[in-house]
């Protein structure tokens, strides 16, 4: 190690400020030049980085801005908001989870090839550190291969709007509500309360039962006699008179249709009947839809069930006909036959 030696004399401090003042006078165009570069490159980052944000904010904007048909459709009253089809929130939250994307890869991008310029400015030899940063992000993406796949896929189904916060879907994996939709995992809860975590990655497959319409098909069961006219002209008043009370007059989409007989048994027959509601009530409707129709058809005396001997009675009458219509000829033919004989009325004795 070497000791500073400091000047002892008049003329060695002459000559080593002349020598400092002289390096800085070979120095001082390069560092000024250099320090504006680096200040000309970070201020053009800023600059392009809030210019490139700005854009992205009026797109989303424009995204989350309803259009002319859906504002339309609005002044047609709240059906068609509960159902889904004007969703102005659905639609800002989809937009902003795309605006959150957008920015970020924006800022990194910027920021990170300003950065590398700074360094290239500053003298750093930059052909190491990306050599390292490649081999680096190699082994990274190998080995957080699912960790990007769950990116990506979040990323398209925000952009895709597959499903949002609130809607009911099936995943194959599991079934619920949608409580969060992020960018690696969606959160459900499932119908026993109960939370579900599903990598976006792993999901191949969604059913949305929350996008379009639903639909209510209730099966009712009446007596085998009954006559069927009659009961479908009863259900299709009931279900008119359900469709004109508040809520299910903005639930129910147009008239419930009866679609026929389902099944036809001994004692009863099944008819099935569909009506169309907006996603998510398809559940309501039907039970209220039943709880009406069991109320009509007390008042108007339509059974549910033939009763048993009714039911024996009916199934064995056909063949016993079929037995008379065949024997009479024979009968008439030949009063003497034994047919003909059981045929005949037995007087009754007398008492005596």
């Amino acid at each position: 190690m070497t000791d500073l030696r400091l000047p002892t004399s008049a003329d060695e401090v002459s000559s080593t400020t002349r020598e400092a003042a002289s390096w800085l006078d070979a120095n001082w165009q390069g560092w000024v030049e250099g320090a504006l570069r680096i200040m000309f490159i970070v201020v053009l980052a800023l600059v392009l980085r809030a210019v490139v944000r700005k854009l992205i904010d009026k797109l989303i904007a424009r995204m989350g801005r309803p259009s002319e048909a859906d504002v339309e459709l609005s002044r047609f009253g709240g059906l068609l908001a509960n159902s889904g089809v004007v969703n102005t929130e659905r639609r800002q939250q989809r937009s902003e989870a795309i605006g959150s994307v957008l920015r970020s890869v924006a800022s990194f991008s910027i920021m990170g090839t300003a950065s590398l310029m700074v360094l290239a400015a500053l003298g750093v030899n930059l052909a190491p550190l990306l050599a390292s940063a490649g081999v680096a992000g190699v082994a990274i993406g190998f080995g957080a291969r699912n960790l990007v796949t769950d990116f990506l896929s979040g990323v398209f189904m925000i952009m895709e709007d597959q499903y949002g916060v609130g809607d009911e879907i099936d995943t194959g994996v599991a079934t619920g509500t949608v409580l969060e939709v992020g960018l690696r995992v969606t959160k459900l809860r499932g119908t026993g309360g109960e939370i579900w975590y599903i990598r976006n990655g792993e999901v191949k497959r969604i059913a949305n039962m929350s996008q379009g319409w639903g639909t209510a098909t209730v099966d009712v069961q009446v007596g085998y006699r009954e006559d069927l006219e009659r009961v479908q002209a009863l259900i299709e008043e009931t279900a008119e008179q359900l469709a004109k009370e508040s809520p299910f007059d903005e639930v129910i989409w147009g008239p419930v249709k009866v679609l026929g007989v389902e099944s036809v048994a001994t004692d009863s027959v099944v008819l099935r009947i569909e009506a169309r509601c907006t996603p998510g009530h398809a559940a309501e409707v039907a039970r209220t839809l039943r709880m009406r129709l069991k109320a009509a058809f007390d008042l108007a005396g339509v059974k549910l069930k033939e009763d048993a001997a009714a039911a024996a009675a009916g199934t064995a009458a056909a063949p016993i006909a079929a037995v008379v219509e065949i024997a009479a000829p024979s009968a008439l033919a030949d009063p003497a036959s034994p047919t003909a004989m059981a045929a005949k009325p037995i007087p009754a004795q007398s008492a005596e």
